[in-house]
């Protein structure tokens, strides 16, 4: 007679399927998983995307709002930067399990899936720990003086702070890295940063993966079209994210689209139109950031006299 049992009671193999695996609970993506540390070597002091996700760093995106001045005008828009970096994270995740086959054709010498994943992974994790208050505004209004944006920012915490961290991972979810690997901090921020060129010093196989951080529809947009829409409670109509990723492949091109998923960008591409003109540009919300704009530089400059890099 068969029925339910306890985890306790099946095979040993069955268990490690889910050992050094947790998951959020989120209403975009429903569950995303993250690695913890194994119970099965409790005297092994292993690193893993938990203490990453369980940095200063990070946690303080959880006082950032996603939407600087909309959220005063949409009443439900109170997520934050923390949110929507967990949920690029899992995008891509998801990005790299799909874009692997054909990075592989392309680069037979590329690092192992868990590897290039985990540096997806914890490009998009990390991609706004740059970011101060107001977000965008913050880098507007204050870094701007300075020759700074977020990204800048987010690259020295990246390489400088959270270096040794990133360097320890062993494992993502798809499994542990091959003999050998160890992750880089340079290649995560490297894939961080949309506004700085092309590195011809970095591995061609990276170089090709940079676009799913600063591409036409990347983990990052997707993951805050979706959230940005669902929490400020806007109709932007269809986001078809399974079509846009089961068609999305790499060619000697870059990261490439096949034709059958022309409907679901076009369908992307319009919701994101959409949410910049009637909630990132709403005329309430551009008015508020004028009136801060009058206030911001003078506080900014007694809360902050050094250069912000010097301060880290």
């Amino acid at each position: 007679m068969q029925g339910s049992h306890l985890l306790g009671a099946v095979a040993p193999e069955t268990q490690q399927h889910y050992e050094g695996l947790a998951l959020f609970a989120d209403p975009i993506h429903e569950y995303i998983p993250f690695t913890v540390p194994l119970e099965s070597a409790p005297g092994i002091d292993e690193v893993t995307e938990k203490d990453l996700i369980d940095s200063p760093w990070v946690q303080r995106l959880r006082y950032i709002a996603q939407l600087q001045s909309a959220r005063w005008v949409f009443p439900g828009a109170e997520h934050s930067r923390f949110q929507h970096s967990l949920g690029a994270m899992h995008v891509a995740g998801r990005f790299a399990r799909q874009l692997y086959p054909s990075l592989r054709a392309l680069e037979p010498a590329c690092p192992s899936l868990p590897y290039v994943e985990a540096v997806l992974r914890m490009a998009a994790l990390l991609h706004d720990v740059g970011h101060g208050p107001f977000g965008h505004f913050f880098d507007e209004n204050h870094l701007a003086q300075y020759g700074l944006g977020h990204e800048a920012v987010g690259q020295y915490i990246i390489t400088q702070v959270l270096g040794e961290a990133l360097h320890g991972l062993r494992r993502s979810p798809s499994g542990a890295f091959a003999a050998g690997e160890t992750l880089d901090p340079q290649q995560v921020a490297y894939i961080m940063q949309k506004k700085e060129p092309d590195d011809g010093q970095m591995p061609r196989w990276l170089r090709y993966l940079k676009p799913v951080l600063s591409g036409m529809y990347t983990a990052d947009n997707l993951d805050y079209v979706l959230r940005d829409a669902y929490m400020c409670g806007v109709s932007v109509g269809p986001i078809d994210l399974e079509r846009l990723l089961y068609y999305s492949m790499l060619t000697a091109h870059g990261l490439t689209l096949h034709k059958a998923g022309i409907g679901a960008l076009t369908m992307f591409l319009q919701a994101r139109l959409y949410l910049y003109t009637h909630v990132y540009f709403h005329r309430t919300s551009r008015a508020l950031d004028l009136h801060l704009r009058e206030i911001f530089p003078a506080t900014m400059r007694e809360i902050f006299p050094g250069k912000p890099l010097d301060m880290l």
